[in-house]
């Protein structure tokens, strides 16, 4: 099991990254955030990041907002009150998730309230953890600290545990996302298979296979 320290940090200027105008424009809560980077192999190549998330404000809030703030949205799917929105993004644009994956740290968690941006990630050890921070702060004044804690090399279920999402395929991590915030995995369940194959556009077949995958990927790390 991999180790690391666990570090929490803030972002309270919403100019950090268009998540963050977004949510403090709109005042919503934006959570299970997804960044995927995409390569077209066109002539000359080309690249183009896109965000997926989910909020329960009101889209018409959101249209609202997003206009505000010049952001491009596509709705993905709507379960109950939460919609899933994808935001295509500036892919050389500077923000403290991108910078973060360039310093070598998986970020584990990733929520946006009312303006303010909270991460949370890995470090390799102290030695690396002071120096992303000092990077982090550079860049972005407005960096807080909220905690870290080292997570043990040696970990049992109930101790501080890596998973490290960087293993999942793109499809995987959708797959994974999209079944969990459509509430595949709660009990009674939500929505069933088709239920969430349907809203990722492919066959129940296909929607269990990559779920079967990306599992067995996590687990891997779990136990």
């Amino acid at each position: 099991m991999p180790s690391g320290i666990r570090t929490t940090v803030t972002f309270r200027d919403a100019d950090v990254c268009p998540l963050a105008a977004l949510s403090q424009r709109a005042a919503a809560t934006l959570s299970s955030i997804a960044v995927a980077e995409r390569h077209a192999a066109a002539a000359p190549p080309s690249r183009a990041r896109v965000v997926d998330f989910s909020t329960g404000t009101t889209p018409a809030a959101v249209d609202d907002a997003s206009a505000a703030v010049d952001a491009t949205l596509t709705p993905l799917f709507v379960h109950g009150e939460t919609t899933r929105y994808r935001l295509a993004c500036d892919p050389d644009a500077g923000c403290p998730r991108a910078r973060l994956a360039e310093l070598g740290c998986p970020v584990i968690r990733h929520e946006v309230r009312e303006g303010v941006a909270t991460l949370a990630f890995y470090a390799e050890d102290y030695d690396h953890l002071r120096d992303v921070v000092a990077d982090l702060r550079e860049r972005f004044p407005s960096v807080d600290i909220e905690r870290f804690v080292r997570s043990p090399a040696e970990s049992t279920l109930g101790d501080d545990v890596f998973v490290d999402a960087s293993r999942l395929t793109d499809r995987q991590r959708e797959v994974l996302e999209t079944a969990y915030e459509m509430g595949y995995f709660e009990r009674p369940r939500h929505a069933n298979a088709t239920d969430v194959a349907a809203a990722l556009d492919i066959d129940p077949t296909t929607f269990s296979e990559h779920l079967a995958a990306a599992q067995s990927k996590v687990f891997a790390d779990l136990l």
